[in-house]
């Protein structure tokens, strides 16, 4: 209880503060939250250290997950790198290995995850252009050539088409003779989060969800130090949600997989050490860092109280972050650098086992090395001159932070609150919820920025009207597509048609017997039976999904 001298003391403060000019800005966050201009001693004194806050690596894990932080191990580093062809990416992946990077993170481009093969007519003008173009298990074997798969961690950003990838890296691993249980990586594989944010779905949600459990069942028999799905809350927060918004929304997700596992009949403690969550890092400092330790806090208690977890492990909520891909302009680019080093310093004090800076140039084109290699630096900078590793969870203890992690773990189970009343995850999605919610956001946000109550600089602000852009841009020429497509038709040529027929027809059994699918999906991936192949077969059986307009 804060005592009566300090009592007096404060409210003799906040007159003064009353009384005193201001600049007249918008003193909130970036998702419109109010904040004090003060926070203290009696901000903090309803929250008990040991059950709310605790030690880094002791329940409920506000501080971290591991007792001596980054002095342990530093996050993994990683560039999200992929475009043109397979080709092209294999070489840029060489290079980020060669500059220090110590995990690949494979971007790919419309088609793939959209689950069509480049030869579609969906495909044309598309291949190559915004990511890595692969159609086949031909096409992974040469972006992953002379990589050896048990020695590198690998991200995929992939979704709806996420068994079929996995299926032609596992059959990659296989060529390489390199077992399933060597192999490390995420794949993000979030379904849910596609219906709500980035609308790159096929089937509807319930053979998605199906076909998610699938993969968790396999990687926990079959492949496991693999994370078989990445919760993303990254594109919530692209999309224009605010910062309690994502941290719920992606909760949400999370524990909407969890419980169709345990209704599946799996055992929690079996599969949830391997289920990892994928965050933004915005600009708004501090809001973020309390989003991290506010996330931390509610997975252990959930998976603890609620779903009957026994494992620390399965209490532990592992997480990559991404830098804000939205707050970066095509206006004075070279300020993204500065943008981006901050989001990367707000995740480190945050506590992300791994971490991914975007590049200054990224509004314009596709990254060019150069760019790329600034942004790994920035990394580099932080974890090995800035100091910010020698001691964990730094900022933990601070008045504002503290009251700001309590305040965003109290809105987000509020949040749960209305989805569990809604029916859960999917009936929300279908009924539109969590999309009217973000776009309400975004365009509160959007509002601010043209009334200038939110400053960007070089866009409302500071601006320079006859800015000269001066940084290389990275193109994709049309001859990737071409190439890509000569692939394609040499593999249905040389491929075993009889064997594609029999992968086939096994894949639609499976899919209408209930079996999982992981198993035939491989062996098809062995067989060149390419992506859009695959997907066609599935279609047939689960359909298509078409989302409802929400106004």
């Amino acid at each position: 209880m804060a005592d009566k001298e300090y009592l007096e003391q404060r409210k003799a403060y906040e007159e003064k503060t009353r009384a005193a000019k201001t600049t007249g800005m918008k003193f909130t966050t970036v998702s419109g939250r109010d904040i004090n201009v003060l926070y203290g001693p009696d901000d903090i004194e309803h929250i008990n250290y040991l059950s709310e806050i605790g030690f880094p690596g002791e329940y409920p894990y506000t501080r971290g997950i591991h007792a001596n932080g980054y002095r342990g191990k530093i996050w993994t580093m990683r560039q999200f790198a992929g475009f043109g062809t397979p080709e092209d990416t294999n070489q840029r992946f060489h290079y980020l290995l060669d500059n220090g990077q110590t995990g690949l993170s494979v971007a790919f481009d419309l088609p793939t995850l959209m689950g069509w093969d480049a030869d579609a007519p969906l495909s044309e003008g598309e291949v190559g252009i915004c990511g890595v173009s692969v159609s086949s298990l031909k096409d992974m074997e040469v972006l992953f050539d002379k990589i050896p798969l048990d020695k590198v961690s690998t991200s995929m950003t992939i979704n709806s088409p996420a068994a079929m990838i996995f299926a032609f890296y596992l059959a990659v691993a296989q060529k390489q003779g390199v077992d399933f249980k060597q192999l490390r990586g995420t794949l993000q594989n979030d379904i849910l989060k596609e219906y709500i944010a980035q609308k790159e779905y096929i089937f509807p949600p319930t053979p998605s969800m199906r076909i998610i459990v699938d993969m968790i069942e396999f990687c926990t028999n079959e492949v496991p130090q693999w994370n078989p799905v990445s919760v993303s809350g990254y594109h919530i927060r692209e999309a224009g949600s605010t910062a309690v918004q994502e941290l719920a929304y992606t909760l949400a997700d999370g524990f909407a997989y969890i419980e169709a596992c345990i209704e599946r009949g799996m055992d929690v403690d079996s599969f949830a050490p391997r289920i990892s969550f994928f965050f933004n890092s915005h600009l708004d400092f501090f809001e973020e860092i309390a989003k991290f330790r506010a996330a931390r806090k509610i997975y252990a208690k959930r998976m603890r109280e609620r779903y009957g977890a026994k494992n620390p492990r399965s209490w532990w909520l592992r997480f990559h972050t991404q830098t804000a891909g939205c707050t970066l302009t095509a206006q004075q680019p070279e300020n993204n650098i500065v943008r981006t080093a901050i989001q990367a310093l707000a995740g480190v004090l945050g506590g992300t086992q791994s971490l991914h800076t975007n590049s200054m140039d990224e509004t314009l084109a596709l990254p060019s090395e150069k760019a790329v290699k600034i942004a790994l630096r920035t990394q580099q900078l932080i974890a090995y001159e800035t100091g910010v590793i020698n001691t964990v969870d730094p900022l933990g203890g601070s008045y504002f932070v503290e009251a700001l992690t309590d305040q965003m773990e109290k809105e987000a189970n509020e949040i749960f609150d209305q989805i569990d009343a809604m029916g859960g995850v999917i009936p929300a999605v279908e009924a539109g919820y969590f999309q009217k919610e973000i776009a309400d956001a975004a365009y509160r946000y959007q509002k601010e920025v043209e009334r200038k109550e939110k400053i960007i600089v070089g866009v409302n602000e500071f601006v320079e009207p006859d800015e000269k852009i001066d940084i290389p841009i990275l193109t994709i020429p049309p001859e990737v597509e071409i190439q890509q497509k000569k692939r394609l038709a040499d593999l249905k040529q040389s491929r075993n048609q009889l064997a594609v027929e029999e992968s086939l027809k096994e894949i639609k059994v499976a899919a209408i017997d209930g079996k999982n699918l992981m198993p035939v999906l491989i062996r098809a991936a062995q067989n060149y039976v390419t992506l859009g192949e695959m997907v066609g077969e599935l279609k047939e059986v689960f359909g298509t999904y078409e989302e409802v307009s929400v106004f």
